[in-house]
């Protein structure tokens, strides 16, 4: 979000916290991107905030309390507060627990047990969600509209949008069973807490094969989830770095070096297999 939209963000979270008796005289910034996160204090809450229109907040509600009922590993809405969306001054606001982060952090073995509860309380709850071919045709539309993408070079567009073309038919010939996934399991999603290791964010909930969610994970947290199927995860992993690359080239992209990425992700495609975790690849690039 831009500054004057943080503030108003800010100032609509501790507008909802004080209408329900949770003193909120200050808030941290945890993380800003789409939606803002913040820590309330000193009612310590988790408050996330995203424009009216653009969030699927409701749904993350939902399947929140479901994945509770089933005993999932996975961030829980705060108890103080009625479990909805609350709006305000053109803004969606949920109220989550804030975990204190513990240290050490989450080791690879915690990390796929984690997942794999996840995986399986996930199997338990019956809600209506998008397939993961969804976010194929997301980066298709980008590489597609050059008004979009309009740094990426014409070769480029054609190679790229070649790619994830093909790898949705390849992944989709496979006929792996697939279930509700996390979407976007990756280390940032993941918290290392007094509860163990939970997993957190769930908008980007989708329908697919376990290899897509274990295709953002580290290669370590691979190798302690059991019945994977290795060819089909590797490409799951190619057609991550595939549309991750689409959305580095987004014109409205606002991830820090948002350009480098893409054109290293670019390479990498080219480049051909073994295919790189995403932490690899961000590693990669930050000791440059």
């Amino acid at each position: 979000m831009e500054m004057t939209d943080v503030t108003r963000a800010i100032a609509a979270a501790t507008s909802v916290a004080a209408s329900l008796d949770l003193p909120a005289k200050d808030a941290i910034v945890l993380h800003n991107s789409n939606k803002l996160a913040l820590r309330l204090m000193p009612c310590d809450v988790l408050a996330r905030v995203a424009p009216l229109g653009q969030e699927v907040a409701q749904f993350e509600v939902e399947l929140a309390q479901r994945l509770a009922d089933v005993g999932s590993p996975a961030g829980r809405l705060e108890p103080r507060a009625d479990p909805r969306v609350y709006t305000r001054d053109g803004f969606a606001v949920t109220l989550w627990t804030y975990y204190e982060p513990v240290t050490p952090h989450t080791s690879p073995a915690d990390y796929a047990k984690a997942l794999e509860q996840l995986h399986d309380g996930m199997r338990k709850v019956d809600v209506p969600s998008p397939r993961f071919t969804d976010r194929i045709t997301e980066a298709e539309e980008i590489v597609a509209d050059p008004d979009r993408s309009p740094a990426l070079a014409d070769a480029d567009r054609v190679f790229l949008g070649g790619r994830l073309a093909s790898l949705r038919r390849a992944i989709d010939d496979r006929g792996a069973v697939e279930q509700l996934l996390h979407g976007e399991p990756h280390p940032g999603n993941v918290l290392s807490t007094t509860n163990g290791s939970l997993l957190i964010d769930l908008e980007t909930c989708c329908r697919g094969p376990v290899e897509f969610d274990l295709a953002h994970v580290p290669e370590a947290v691979c190798e302690h989830y059991p019945g994977l199927d290795q060819g089909l995860l590797d490409e799951c992993r190619q057609l991550v770095i595939a549309m991750v690359a689409a959305w580095r080239w987004d014109l409205d992209d606002q991830f820090p070096n948002g350009r480098r990425f893409g054109e290293e992700l670019l390479r990498l495609l080219r480049e051909g297999p073994p295919w790189p975790t995403l932490d690899t690849v961000t590693r990669r690039l930050d000791g440059l």
